[in-house]
């Protein structure tokens, strides 16, 4: 470490506090000001260089420390710097904070200049010292505690495909506006660390489960409000699950990796519903194991096909194209989800050779499927995330579409919103100018960007099912559906709903002028399915 960095890292106030905010000495280049009630002798030996609510902030990490018995950590924002803050007790009735600035650090965390609390964050070293601390206090006191663990969507992607420092950013914005883990408002007292670039845990003092679910919810809640870095709109997906002290495990190791397990099984259902941890999550943990390798044997004897759904005209009814999603009928469990195994397929890293063998039966599919359409109807396949993103998609690409099965201007590629902004529009265009026509789906529920899709050779949007479903019944999917209809007129686009499950919601999409859409209204499988090959009918 060099001489700056040194003098960077000593601490800009070491300050002893009484247990309602009132310093009793300082030392250090920085004071408090307002810290609680003393004399006004007192008060004037500091200056008055805090904010109000960063003195708030010492006050409540003061009194937690000292009725904790325990140290506390956390980092905030004040003016363009950011710092972090140890807070030590000392006997019961005062406590020692030490603030310093974090090496390195920046301006720009936005709930800075707001006035507003700023927010306790903990890093994962400081969140793991004091979650053990929290445990071991529980333990002796006999006080009920429970961690839950929040996998935040979509960042990992965001720092893989686009910038590590934009899903900082992203991050960074997400946890400063999070609420405030206690106060007369809270049931519960709790507080919230970060254990990777997308992983969080709240640790909250209490085994009432409608306590637990209202702390996290409240969390989750706040995590999905819409971030905007640039011309692009991020939001987030969080999954969270639970594991109480006592009931699931008794140490901190277990009870993290419990609550992991259940954040991860909320997330392969796709559920905003909080997972409690049971010994049913570990039988389905195994059972994920079996489906990973008979996976690998179905892409290998092609038994994972498509099934197709026609898109028609909201207005005629005519079928306009051949919609086809991935489908496995496992001969022992029957028909499994695709959100199930495609998810193992992204873990495992078999998504893209499941995407190349899907892609090869495309020429047999559409041989049928054509006799009994129009000569114009398209045949849509929705490219895997990780196949978009692998160097060799647009090579694939030309080498099926040189074998002339599929005629280019009859072959439709959907890419999902948050893949298709992450990847050169360039790539796509060489595809494009053979007549291949682009979609973008999922719009509407992860990263946007204006710009990219303005730029790109794209054919249509397509609306989010979640949003098409609720349009009649909910003001917000009604609104993003009409923005998001709105965008797609204004950028020359064609809209495209699914979920179109009855002649309402048809109305209801013509209205906000949507032409295009799918769903139960024009039934799940069409007609002209039982003209697919007996392989194709059984997977």
């Amino acid at each position: 470490m060099s001489k700056p960095e040194l003098i960077d890292a000593l601490p800009d106030l070491v300050l002893l506090v009484k247990r309602d905010g009132t310093p009793i000495a300082h030392a250090g280049g920085r004071a408090v000001a307002e810290l609680g009630s003393g004399d006004a002798a007192n008060r004037e030996r500091f200056v008055p260089a805090w904010s109000a609510s960063t003195a708030a902030l010492i006050r409540q990490l003061t009194r937690n420390a000292i009725a904790d018995r325990t140290a506390v950590e956390g980092r905030f924002q004040e003016r363009e710097t950011r710092y972090e803050i140890r807070v030590t007790p000392q006997g019961p009735d005062r406590a020692t904070c030490v603030i310093r600035p974090v090496l390195g650090s920046e301006g720009g965390d936005a709930a800075a200049s707001t006035g507003e609390h700023p927010q306790l964050r903990l890093d994962r070293r400081g969140f793991l010292r004091r979650f053990k601390e929290s445990i071991s206090v529980a333990a002796l006191r006999e006080r009920p505690l429970a961690v839950a663990v929040v996998y935040v969507d979509e960042i990992a992607d965001i720092a893989e495909i686009i910038a590590t420092r934009v899903s900082e950013q992203i991050m960074t914005t997400a946890l400063s506006r999070l609420p405030l883990g206690s106060g007369p408002e809270s049931s519960a007292e709790w507080y919230v660390g970060q254990l990777g670039e997308n992983l969080l845990a709240l640790v909250v003092h209490s085994a009432d489960r409608d306590t637990i679910e209202a702390c996290v919810a409240s969390v989750a809640a706040s995590l999905r409000e819409p971030i905007v870095v640039g011309d692009a709109e991020f939001r987030l997906t969080p999954y969270a699950g639970v594991g109480i002290l006592g009931v699931d495990a008794s140490n901190p190791r277990v009870l993290l990796d419990h609550a992991r397990a259940a954040a991860a099984e909320a997330r392969r259902a796709a559920s905003k519903n909080i997972f409690f941890f049971s010994d049913t999550l570990q039988l389905k943990s195994l059972a994920r194991i079996d489906i990973a390798r008979e996976l690998r044997d179905a892409i290998a004897s092609r038994a994972i096909r498509l099934r197709y759904t026609g898109r028609h005209d909201l207005r005629s009814g005519r079928r306009v194209a051949w919609v086809g999603y991935v489908r496995w009928l496992h001969p022992l469990r029957g028909e499994i989800r695709p959100a199930e195994f495609l998810r193992v397929a992204q873990t495992t890293g078999l998504a893209t050779s499941l995407s190349r063998s899907v892609l090869e039966h495309l020429p047999q599919d559409f041989e049928a499927l054509r006799t009994q359409s129009d000569s114009d109807v398209r045949i849509s396949l929705g490219a895997l995330r990780d196949h978009v993103l692998h160097e060799d998609f647009v090579t694939d690409l030309h080498r099926f579409l040189s074998d002339a099965a599929v005629p280019p201007e009859r072959f439709e590629l959907r890419v999902a919103e948050k893949v298709f902004v992450a990847r050169d529009s360039v790539d796509f265009r060489s595809l494009h100018r053979l007549g291949v026509q682009f979609v973008v789906d999922e719009v509407g529920r992860g990263a946007g960007s204006l710009a990219s899709l303005a730029r790109a050779p794209i054919w249509g949007l397509q609306l989010d099912r979640a949003w098409v479903s609720a349009l009649r019944s909910d003001v917000v999917a009604h609104n993003v559906c009409r923005a998001g209809i709105a965008m797609a007129a204004a950028l020359g686009l064609t809209p495209i709903a699914t979920g179109v499950d009855d002649a309402a919601q048809r109305t209801a999409l013509l209205d906000l002028g949507c032409r295009f859409g799918l769903g139960d209204l024009y039934g799940s499988l069409d007609a002209a399915m039982s003209a697919l090959p007996p392989v194709a009918e059984s997977a």
